[in-house]
């Protein structure tokens, strides 16, 4: 199965993570099919904090990939912010 899931980057106590395209046997931070955005959750203002490729997201979405709930709530964000 391919799930679209986060991949931890970063320093300690710094974190960054990848929104990955995956196959879902693979560990977190292991290969990856595809980069389809980013989440830094300590940005400060005037940084970007979280960008996904809609389109990208909508092509993995319809060949059957699942989003892992933390990467849902995160476009639901997205989805609110660009609205």
């Amino acid at each position: 199965m391919v799930v679209i899931r986060l991949s931890r980057g970063g320093a300690k106590a710094r974190p960054f993570f990848n929104i990955v395209v995956a196959d879902k046997r693979t560990r977190r931070d292991g290969s990856f099919i595809e980069r389809i955005g980013f989440y830094n959750p300590i940005a400060i203002e005037g940084e970007e904090g979280l960008r996904i490729a809609c389109d990208r997201l909508n092509h993995w979405k319809s060949v059957g990939a699942q989003a892992s709930p933390t990467v849902d709530r995160l476009i639901k964000q997205a989805a609110k912010k660009a609205a």
